[in-house]
């Protein structure tokens, strides 16, 4: 059965830094990433990361500030966030696909973890 488990959100101030874990089980899989959701809008994609370690993808948004990371041998996946800003608060989800080498689109992901709160203050 394929689990996926976020930890590490909390509240911060603007400029601090947070570091998101996903433990994932079950499968092997071909893509994860991190997704992002406010409420009344839809989920968007912070980054991703292809399991081979070939491709890596950032929202503008995020670029320079936050970094993906996986530790395939313990079935980790992490997210450094760095000079974090108000609108960085969200609901953080880690997902992963078993076809996928990426997407930004969260349909294409078949599996979700139950996301973490982020919330930075001004």
């Amino acid at each position: 059965q394929v689990q996926l488990v976020e930890s590490g959100g909390g509240l911060v101030q603007a400029g601090g830094s947070l570091r998101l874990s996903c433990a994932a089980s079950g499968r092997t899989f071909t893509s994860m990433g991190w997704f992002r959701q406010v409420p009344g809008k839809g989920r968007d994609l912070v980054a991703a990361d292809s399991w081979s370690g070939g491709t890596t993808y950032y929202a503008d948004s995020v670029k320079g500030r936050f970094t993906i990371s996986r530790d395939n041998a313990e079935n980790m996946m992490y997210l450094q966030m760095n000079s974090l800003k108000p609108e960085d608060t969200a609901l953080y989800y880690c997902a992963a696909s078993i076809r996928l080498i990426y997407s930004p689109d969260p349909a294409r992901y078949e599996y979700w973890g139950q996301g973490t709160q982020v919330t930075v203050s001004s």
